[in-house]
């Protein structure tokens, strides 16, 4: 089984997200990548987190390898996806920073703008992406100290919070 790539997008980043389906399901930036398009499926308005999250939370959960997302500028989409634990976005507009992200530190969600970079360049940043492994080695050690943040985020959050409840768990 090939690699299970995630695509989400909002209303801005719809047309390169079409054009990045159509690469990856053609084989063109790897071979036998299994797609799974999260939507939006038009450019009629919706909001970056309805399906940025999606596309992050399978990541995190291991039902996808990776995922792409694209917005206007690409900050939307990399600030929610990075607000799932285990998720690591880069957002990335040329193949160095791109190269760079899987080596160094592992990202796993590659956000773009859609309104910043054009379409061909897209396409090999997607391709560098995807074609990029991890170094490991002290870039390992990094990674542990970014799972530590998280966790301990994570306990701080749940005292502060003991019900899990947005509300605070008092209820109003």
């Amino acid at each position: 089984m090939g690699l299970k790539v995630a695509l989400a997008c909002d209303h801005a980043g719809f047309s390169l997200k079409e054009a990045i389906k159509a690469f990856l399901s053609a084989g063109e930036a790897v071979p036998g990548a299994e797609v799974t398009d999260l939507g939006t499926f038009s450019d009629a308005p919706v909001d970056y987190p309805d399906t940025g999250v999606l596309a992050a939370e399978g990541v995190a959960r291991g039902r996808f390898d990776r995922a792409v997302l694209v917005c206007g500028t690409g900050i939307g989409m990399c600030m929610v996806a990075n607000k799932v634990p285990g998720v690591r976005a880069a957002l990335c507009h040329d193949e160095f920073s791109a190269r760079a992200s899987r080596q160094h530190n592992d990202a796993n969600v590659l956000t773009l703008g859609a309104r910043v970079v054009g379409a061909g360049l897209a396409l090999e940043v997607v391709r560098a992406w995807l074609a990029t492994g991890f170094e490991g080695g002290r870039h390992a050690r990094r990674l542990e100290k970014l799972r530590r943040i998280e966790e301990r985020y994570a306990r701080e959050a749940g005292k502060e919070n003991p019900g899990g409840r947005e509300d605070g768990g008092g209820g109003r």
